[in-house]
């Protein structure tokens, strides 16, 4: 699979936030169905409550159509947050995309419907200083 064109500086942001990339293009199997996350990370938060653990699907936003954009995001996330619930229920998975793709796009009503909607977690990046912005639940 074709990585995104923020691929790397996301990567690196998040290791920036302190966590460790365990799969760089991350693998949920369920029945017939093989999907590819981009990251799959871990962070140590104390020694007696275990390991957090995340899949991060990264989005740039750059089609000509904020909706179709939006539409194909959207639907990969629910298809893999749904797998993962079943094949890793304790890895959550975050969508994360750039400061400018946050503003221009997340920031459009529609869009903050369907991420109230379908609980969109979101991680949102400095791309150029490679540094993680913000943490949305």
């Amino acid at each position: 699979m074709a990585k995104d064109i923020i691929h790397e500086p996301v990567k690196r942001a998040i290791k920036n936030a302190g966590w460790t990339i365990t799969n760089d293009q991350y693998t949920v199997q369920f029945a017939e169905f093989t999907m590819y996350a981009d990251l799959a990370a871990e962070r140590v938060i104390a020694a007696q409550r275990g390991k957090d653990k995340i899949a991060v699907e990264i989005k740039s936003f750059v089609k000509r159509s904020p909706v179709q954009d939006v539409r194909d995001a959207l639907g990969q996330y629910v298809m893999y947050r749904a797998y993962l619930a079943q094949v890793e229920p304790d890895r959550k998975l975050y969508m994360a995309t750039s400061m400018r793709a946050y503003r221009d796009v997340f920031g459009l009503k529609a869009v903050e419907f369907l991420m109230e909607q379908f609980a969109i977690a979101l991680i949102v990046v400095n791309i150029e200083r490679e540094e993680v912005i913000r943490w949305i639940d």
